[in-house]
């Protein structure tokens, strides 16, 4: 199941120009070269955003929540069954699913996407029914300023952009031209930038991420399986014989010594006939 895009960037507008936020925005934004701002820029357009206020958007808290729990089941076929109940009940989805297989245990790992406000009954629900929780870890991160000095930053941007859209339908020169459009293609390449990057923040927001492994344990014990007799003596037989292989192998890999040993006796025997 894949869930909608996250919704467009909100979009922030700031009171003046001459207001300190946009100035201190604008002092990292491309700016208009002097050489040809003056000459090209129209009248009525010269500091026009200065003396008109935009509307003012207020921006919400920025959360990003994120979460790790690791729950011990007795059988995992139904434990992904249930996890899919509980993600459906919360309007959640799988972004990845790992599985792995050992002598000694299964691990089913799970990347899971959930609408902010449904984090915390999804956790609580796969603490309460699916199994043993053996590790929870959740964490929270607060974006908000990040937020809101990107999209100052891209407001101050798309002003300059239509700034400098107008300035080149008046340029006159060839090395105008190139410049304003050199400064257009910057600029528009920032904003791609800005904006990929409050869409980003926005996703992470309105759909918090849980990594949930469930894991079975396989090891057998003489206390807890409930595998017959017969099934451990036979288990016992083939651990011996491979034993017994291991070691005959082990043996068998020391031949180059073994060879020294008549050659060892035939020295010893050579030195004690000339001793007497």
């Amino acid at each position: 199941m894949i869930a909608n895009e996250s919704p467009q960037a909100m979009m922030v507008s700031v009171p003046e120009e001459s207001d300190k936020a946009i100035s201190a925005a604008r002092a990292t934004d491309v700016s208009p070269p002097n050489a040809i701002s003056e000459k090209l820029m129209p009248d009525n357009k010269v500091d026009n955003t200065s003396n008109s206020p935009n509307k003012i958007d207020t921006i919400s808290k920025k959360i990003i929540k994120n979460g790790e729990m690791k729950i011990q089941v007795g059988d995992i076929k139904n434990a992904q069954n249930q996890v899919d109940e509980i993600l459906k009940k919360n309007k959640a989805y799988l972004q990845k699913e790992e599985f792995q297989n050992t002598d000694t245990n299964e691990n089913l790992n799970l990347t899971i996407r959930v609408p902010h406000a449904n984090f915390d009954a999804l956790i609580n629900s796969f603490s309460d029914g699916v199994g043993s929780v053996l590790s929870k870890n959740i964490s929270s991160n607060d974006v908000t300023e990040e937020y809101t000095d990107v999209s100052i930053k891209l407001t101050n941007k798309k002003i300059y952009l239509e700034k400098y859209r107008d300035m080149l339908k008046n340029a006159a020169t060839t090395k105008d031209i190139l410049e304003i459009q050199e400064n257009i293609r910057e600029l528009e390449d920032e904003i791609d930038v800005s904006e990929g990057t409050l869409r980003f923040i926005d996703d992470r927001v309105n759909y918090s991420t849980l990594n949930l492994s469930l894991y079975k344990e396989k090891v057998r014990s003489s206390a807890t399986s409930k595998i017959g007799f017969g099934s451990r003596f036979g288990d016992s037989l083939t651990e011996g014989w491979n034993s017994f292989v291991a070691f005959f192998l082990g043996v068998i890999s020391l031949w180059p010594f073994l060879l020294l040993i008549p050659l060892i006796i035939f020295v010893w025997r050579k030195w004690r006939a000339r001793k007497k």
